[in-house]
Parts: C-alpha cells; sequence; structure tokens
C-alpha cells in the first residue's frame, strides 16, 4: 500500500464530490454551499474545496469582465467567487488550500520534474497530474483543524477536456476511500420545453451517462428546473441514472440563495447525506437561518443605494458587496434595491440626475484609469449634500483624491496609478510595490490588524479597539500628505500599524462618509453582516424626510435578493 493511502487510513474525514453537466452556470457553487450548510446545521466539522480547471494559476491577474470577483481569503490567496459562496454558507474561513487550479497543478508537477522527485520516470498526467489533485483534496484535512466532511466543487461541465483529469482524480480517490466514505453528487439540467408543455430528462440521461464513462457513478442527482417535479418524472430519472428514487432532489428557482438549503433539508437531502456516509450527528438547527431568510423575504421597507462602479455590466464582479447587501438589508428588515451606474457616466451627465431617488452612495474597488473622474464626481456630490458614502478600496483613494482637490486646494491632486507625474501624490505606490515586474500574487492581500480611534464611526460600528480585515491593492494614502488631509477635516480613523498605513477614513460632521482601504465584503455572512455594511445601510435609512424627497425618482432599480 502506497503512503498516500496509509496516510488516508489515519483520517475520519468524509468526502463529498460536486460535479455540473449539460450547461454551465447552474448554480454548483451555490448547491455545494447549501449542503455544506445542511452539515455544518447538524454540528459536523465541515470545509469546502473548489478545483478550476482553468491554467491560469489564479484569477488574480484575470479581467472582471471574464472572471467575475476575485475572493481574497485570510491568508492572502486570490481565488474563485465560490470561495466566497462557501464563507457565507458554512461560516467558516477559507485558506489558499481550499482553492486549486490546472495552473497550480502543473506548475507543482513541472517543479518537481525538474528536480528529479520523480527519479527519471515520464511524467503523464496520470498518475503524475491525478495524483498531485488527489494529494491537494488530502491537503486540506491537514492543518490543525479537523473536519468531519469535505466538499470538493469539480469547476466546468462534464465533457469538458479540461475537466477529465479532475473527474479522473475523484474516481481514483473515491476508490481509495472505500463505500461509506466519499458521495458523488451530480448537478444537472432538466428543462422545461415550452413547446411541447412537458419537462425533458434526456439531458440529464446523457451527463450522467458521459459521467458513468468516466468511470464515476452519481450517488445523488441534483435536478435544475424552474418547477418542481412530480414523482413520474423522478422515477424516471433515477432509472436511466442508475440512483435510487429518494436520491433525485429537485433545485428550484428560489427569491434567495439562502433559501436552498432549507428547501434542500424539506426534501430529506441531509438525512440522506449521513446515511449515505453513515454518519450520526445531531438534529438540525435552523432556527437562526430561518429567521434571516424570512427577513430577506419579507422585508418590513425599502432602501435605495447608487453603486458607481467600472464594471457593472457583470454583476459577478461586485458578488460578495450584493450580498453584504442583502445581509445588511436582512439586519434591518428591509430590502436594499441598488441602481448599478457606470462610473464614466458621472464624467458626463448631472451627478443630481444620476443619483435621483438614492439614499446613499457606494463605490467599490477596481484598477486603471478608466472612470476614476467620475467616481471623483459621484463622491464630491455626496459629501457636499450629505448623502452617506461608503468607499472600498479604489473608493477610498478617490475619496482621498476629491478631499485633496476640493477641500484642501490641491488641484492637480491624483494618484501616481493614474498620473505618475502629478504634482500632489496623495495616494502613491506602496514602498514594497516598487521595482516588482511580475504581477501575479504580488498584491497587499489578504488579512491584516487595524488600530481605530476612539469616538469615531469606525469604532462605534466594531465597538473594538482592534480589527482585522483582507486586503487587496498596490497603492495607498500618501503619509506626506496625511497631517495636511487631517487639518481640512478629514479624519484617519483606522491605520495599520506595522506601516503606518492609512485603513478607513471618514467625515465627523457629515451623516455618515467613510472609505476604507481593505474589503469588508469579503468578511460578511447572512447571519452576522459586516458592521459597516450595517451602519451604512442604517445611514441610508436615517435620511431625514427633506433629504429623501430632494432625491426622489421614478427610476427602475434592482433588487438585490433577485440576484
Amino acid at each position: 500500500m502506497s503512503p498516500q493511502k496509509n496516510s488516508r487510513k489515519a483520517s475520519r474525514t468524509k468526502y463529498v464530490f460536486i460535479t455540473g453537466g449539460v450547461v454551465s452556470s447552474l448554480g454548483k457553487g451555490i448547491a455545494s454551499a447549501s449542503i455544506g450548510r445542511l452539515l455544518k446545521a447538524r454540528g459536523l466539522k465541515v470545509s469546502m474545496m473548489k478545483l478550476d480547471p482553468y491554467i491560469n494559476v489564479d484569477p488574480g491577474t484575470m479581467n472582471p469582465f471574464q472572471h467575475g470577483e476575485v475572493y481574497v481569503t485570510e491568508d492572502g490567496a486570490e481565488t474563485d467567487l465560490d470561495l466566497g459562496h462557501y464563507e457565507r454558507f458554512i461560516d467558516e474561513d477559507m485558506s489558499r488550500a481550499n482553492n486549486a487550479t490546472t495552473g497550480q497543478v502543473y506548475y507543482t508537477v513541472i517543479s518537481k520534474e525538474r528536480k528529479g522527485d520523480y527519479l527519471g520516470a515520464t511524467v503523464q498526467v496520470i498518475p503524475h497530474i491525478t495524483g498531485e489533485i488527489i494529494e491537494r483534496m488530502l491537503a486540506v484535512t491537514r492543518g490543525s483543524k479537523q473536519y468531519d466532511v469535505v466538499l470538493v466543487e469539480v469547476g466546468g461541465t462534464v465533457g469538458d477536456i479540461e475537466s477529465l483529469p479532475y473527474i479522473e482524480a475523484i474516481r481514483q480517490f473515491g476508490l481509495e476511500l472505500g463505500p461509506k466514505n466519499c458521495v458523488y453528487i451530480h448537478l444537472t439540467l432538466v428543462p422545461f420545453i415550452a413547446t411541447a408543455q412537458e419537462v425533458k430528462t434526456k439531458p440529464t440521461q446523457h451527463s450522467v451517462k458521459e459521467l458513468r464513462e468516466i468511470g464515476v457513478q452519481p450517488d445523488l442527482l441534483l435536478c435544475r428546473t424552474d418547477r418542481p417535479l412530480d414523482r413520474k418524472v423522478k422515477d424516471k430519472i433515477a432509472l436511466f441514472c442508475n440512483v435510487g428514487r429518494e436520491d433525485v432532489f429537485d433545485v428550484p428557482d428560489v427569491d434567495t440563495v439562502y433559501e436552498l438549503p432549507l428547501i434542500f433539508e424539506r426534501e430529506g437531502m441531509g438525512k440522506r447525506l449521513l446515511d449515505q456516509l453513515g454518519l450520526r450527528a445531531k438534529d438540525p438547527d435552523f432556527s437562526q437561518w430561518q429567521s434571516v431568510v424570512r427577513k430577506i423575504k419579507h422585508p418590513t421597507g425599502t432602501v435605495r443605494i447608487l453603486i458607481a462602479g467600472k464594471y457593472v455590466e457583470v454583476r459577478d464582479s461586485y458578488k460578495s458587496i450584493i450580498e453584504s447587501f442583502v445581509h445588511a438589508g436582512a439586519f434591518h428588515g428591509v430590502k436594499v434595491e441598488l441602481k448599478w451606474v457606470e462610473a464614466e457616466e458621472f464624467e458626463h451627465g448631472e451627478a443630481k440626475d444620476l443619483m435621483a431617488g438614492c439614499s446613499g452612495l457606494l463605490v467599490p474597488g477596481g484598477f486603471g484609469e478608466r472612470g476614476i473622474e467620475g467616481k471623483i464626481s459621484a463622491i464630491q456630490y455626496a459629501r457636499t449634500k450629505g448623502l452617506p458614502f461608503f468607499g472600498i478600496c479604489l473608493g477610498m483613494q478617490a475619496a482621498v483624491i476629491e478631499y485633496a482637490r476640493n477641500v484642501c486646494g490641491l488641484r492637480k491632486a491624483h494618484s501616481t496609478e493614474f498620473a505618475p507625474t502629478t504634482k500632489h501624490p496623495v495616494i502613491d505606490l506602496l514602498p514594497e510595490q516598487r521595482g516588482l515586474k511580475q504581477k501575479g500574487a504580488t498584491m497587499r492581500l489578504g488579512s491584516y490588524p487595524c488600530f481605530l480611534t476612539r469616538g469615531s464611526k469606525a469604532h462605534a460600528a466594531f465597538n473594538t479597539d482592534a480589527i482585522t480585515e483582507r486586503h487587496r491593492h498596490r497603492f495607498e494614502v500618501n503619509n506626506q500628505y496625511r497631517e495636511q488631509l487631517e487639518q481640512h477635516g478629514l479624519r484617519c480613523t483606522g491605520v495599520w500599524p506595522g506601516g503606518d498605513l492609512v485603513e478607513i477614513v471618514e467625515l465627523q460632521d457629515h451623516p455618515w462618509f467613510l472609505a476604507v482601504q481593505f474589503h469588508p465584503e469579503l468578511k460578511s455572512r447572512p447571519t452576522h453582516p459586516h458592521p459597516l455594511f450595517r451602519d451604512f445601510v442604517g445611514a441610508c435609512l436615517n435620511m431625514t424626510e427633506p433629504k429623501a424627497k430632494e432625491h426622489a425618482s421614478a427610476k427602475k432599480f434592482e433588487t438585490v435578493i433577485e440576484e
């Protein structure tokens, strides 16, 4: 027996493998996270992992229009946005061990080959690439925290060439684990054909057939559908896909994704998983989760907030921000409606017209010069009109530039990211970033401490003197201008002591004007929203009636919970 198998025998961790078929974008990440919630609600210790088939080492250098949000973990890994779903649903911090890409796997194998670790053997997809994938799945269980179950989501769609090594790896790993130690779950599509007025099971049959040809027989089937499947359809799926009748589950459209674990539980999926894994656990406790879902689905009011961003055409670029507003809205018992506006529109249109009907402004992060002047204009409007404002990362830097220009009198103030020779570089490159040529994984990434000023809005939100938050940036507030900014009223109320780096700025004589260098959206959870999102939404709700009327409009807004 190999050393790898011996190490596996010593562990009591069970594995659940989730694959997807027919089409992409079925919601495999949400379904996986919901299954994780089923197990977590029973008191089990759960972790999750995403296997990404793309050849990029990580998504850090990928265009948001292609990949969407880059989710940053506590230890500074740039990962897939599905890790955000995992953290929000199971309320456990992920790490770099929870995400593996084809680029990472091949990079490791080639590096080992160059060092001679394979003793002259011919390096092949099987066993070397699949072996490295298995090793990364095992690595999740080798930290200080032990898990009862690890859920592994295989990215891509069954039948994709790039997914084949991962399917083969989970096949091999399943044999190694043995019965009652792993479960294969396949998410598939059961479409409704309007002209025939019936649902069709053939796509699911073909998807499972393709999976079985690779050597993986699913134990549970999740059927993505826009309507409930009757018993007859489920029986047909079970018969042709070689699964039990009780192992076919609906994955319906929902008002909020946080409802899905409750639907899975009502369908008996939690109990079925325990049976197939040979696990015993306490009765599930969904009381707090149900309360959140109830507040999301039945709000008592509405608040409208404008987001001036650079990538608003791809809402997944701001996935964690959207979810943070859902969490904060549920806390206050209201529905948060978002108006999405390209930052560039503020360069050409009237801010008053664009902001009409909105009770607050959020300016999120981003990279590149496009839209920066629009963000600055939007912030100036919110500052001068007394509208609650929240800036994140580049949003904070834009707020500092705006304040330096229009309050401190530094008309040429800018960031050296956009104007390298600016006369007043109020935003400048981090010292450790100078001279770097490699772009991937070289930013200031991950969790850093921040000390808060007592009496500030930030301190009131967190109710503590020190916090830790996650970062992803290269530029910072230039300390040479810090005293001048503060003398004119822009308070630096959060500082990283390790590098005397400004983390939070705010205005005292303003309903709510606060901006941060870190990304608070990455730590918000349904059951405990991030304090800054919570207080920002609260400030928007507290807008005075005359001010609300001043910005009233009949414009159409998009509802967060429909994302």
